[in-house]
């Protein structure tokens, strides 16, 4: 995905890549990168954590601004919850 924010970027669309693999992401330097150390497939969190999830999008979009230099990578400061309940639909 950091490969298709830089041509985003190229393009003038500003964008946030959010990331599971900081190893990864750190080699590729997206423009703006969140690297959240949650596993994967869970980067907002866990499923109907609106809250959660509410602050890790904010914290990304608020990076377009923040963020003047490229390839900025910056750890979300979260740890994931010791304990997770699963979502079960009605």
């Amino acid at each position: 995905m950091g490969l298709v924010c830089r041509v985003a970027e190229e393009a003038g669309i500003a964008t946030v890549c959010l990331s599971t693999g900081r190893d990864l992401t750190a080699q590729v330097r997206p423009p703006r990168s969140l690297f959240v150390n949650y596993p994967m497939g869970n980067n907002f969190g866990g499923p109907s954590d609106l809250d959660l999830q509410t602050r890790i999008l904010r914290r990304a979009l608020s990076m377009i601004h923040d963020a003047d230099v490229a390839g900025t990578l910056v750890d979300w400061e979260e740890e994931w919850p010791k304990t997770f309940a699963y979502f079960r639909g009605k």
